[in-house]
């Protein structure tokens, strides 16, 4: 496994297990992420070539939601390649002495950046010209794991695996474990550790892969597609999925992941651009992080509910896409819902993805409202003509109307399995 590239990792095959089926009737699936009047609509930051770049703060109203929640009190495990604790952005924010002693070895010693870009997209100060995070009082407890890209034997044998990871970040007191790798290999020590994770009632995260032009639609990546863990894809500034963002039923979510800045090396002297379900599942580890600091008595399964019911959709909360999953994350609908009801807590709301129930939404889904057909985009029409089911006019919700997302080609309807541990 490696850490912002999905590539095949060793141990058992995923096709060797019992799957869990879900039926889909989306195509091409793309939104906006700016909440106008309770909506979305594009906006970007001015271009700054000496800045990092985070459209997506000024897309998902960051500023606005800070007023409501900074994340302060919510502490995020970051299973990766270490984190760095001396950048500007990370000074004070990443509590070492909070690693298990167990998984003490290199926690605060990066060996890619990727850790520690991770870190800061989702708990950054920005100081220092470094990467605002999304949920800047929230604190990070770093640990380090062997992802593939540790060269060096000694090290490797000394750093832990992603099991261990996932159960110290389990026994931690982390409330959101983000799990920013994966691979198409299934080991059943890290599904016992998702269990293990799991029962300790923390929310999982993970990266759906960077490999769908690669592996193709439908491929299982792990640990995204073990049952609990929320798969996160990656979309841009248009909410356009990236084509690279693994499609299939692993996807439960999608976050901006296109065109965000990374530490470029472990020199951490600056950054580069770069894109990935890696970004997108820190960002959407973060987006849980604010939601659970404005709502500390919530359990796991409301934190992520919400988050699921405000998704930003123009399907039915009942068929999830394959592409953005139940659609874009939207914390800022959460948080200007002073009585949203999270619904009961120990009800898990991906119940049927993962085997257990029927999975029905607890609170409203968001409206939506139709707006004038047009052309699908460059981008948009790679789903047309997949699959069965009548065929359709392409349109848009959105704009300044209650929707988000643009259906591209004619609709389809197929069976998705995921991996049941």
């Amino acid at each position: 496994m490696r850490p912002g590239i999905s590539r095949p990792g060793k141990g058992n095959s995923a096709t060797g297990a019992a799957g869990r089926r879900r039926v889909v009737a989306t195509c091409a699936v793309f939104g906006a992420w700016v909440v106008v009047g309770g909506v979305l609509a594009p906006q970007t930051f001015a271009d700054d070539p000496a800045a990092p770049d985070q459209w997506y703060l000024a897309a998902m109203h960051a500023p606005e939601m800070w007023r409501a929640s900074t994340g302060r009190g919510v502490k995020v495990a970051v299973v990766d390649t270490g984190v760095n604790p001396d950048t500007p952005s990370l000074k004070g924010q990443v509590l070492a002495d909070e690693v298990p002693k167990s998984a003490a070895y290199g926690a605060t010693e990066d060996y890619q950046g990727h850790g520690t870009t991770m870190a800061e997209l989702i708990a950054g100060t920005g100081k220092g010209d470094g990467l605002q995070g999304l949920a800047p009082d929230a604190k990070i407890i770093p640990l380090r794991v062997s992802l593939g890209t540790l060269k060096d034997p000694s090290e490797q044998k000394l750093t832990q695996s992603s099991a261990a990871g996932i159960r110290a970040a389990a026994d931690s007191d982390a409330k959101i474990i983000n799990l920013s790798y994966g691979g198409l290999g299934s080991r059943p020590e890290d599904a016992e550790a998702v269990k293990y994770a799991l029962s300790k009632g923390k929310l999982l995260f993970a990266a759906t892969g960077n490999d769908e032009e690669i592996n193709g639609d439908g491929a299982m990546e792990f640990p995204a597609s073990y049952p609990g863990v929320v798969g996160v894809g990656a979309a841009d500034q248009k909410g356009t999925v990236g084509h690279f963002s693994q499609s299939g039923d692993s996807v439960d979510l999608a976050s901006p992941g296109l065109h965000v800045a990374k530490w470029c090396d472990t020199t951490f002297k600056k950054y580069c651009p770069s894109q990935g379900t890696s970004q997108a599942s820190a960002i959407a580890s973060a987006s849980a992080a604010l939601i659970w600091s404005a709502h500390p008595t919530w359990t796991a399964n409301q934190v992520l509910r919400t988050m699921i019911d405000t998704a930003g959709r123009s399907w039915d909360r009942s068929t999830p896409s394959k592409y953005l999953g139940y659609g874009l994350i939207r914390p800022r609908l959460v948080l200007e819902q002073a009585r949203i009801d999270p619904g009961p807590a120990g009800a898990d709301p991906l119940a049927r993805e993962n085997g257990t129930g029927g999975g029905a939404p607890a609170t409203p889904a968001v409206p939506s409202s139709s707006a004038p057909p047009r052309t699908p985009g460059k981008g948009e029409a790679r789903a047309a003509g997949e699959g069965g089911g009548d065929s359709g006019t392409p349109w848009l919700i959105g704009g300044v109307a209650a929707g988000v997302l643009v259906i591209g080609g004619g609709v389809f309807a197929a069976l998705r399995t995921r991996r049941r541990a």
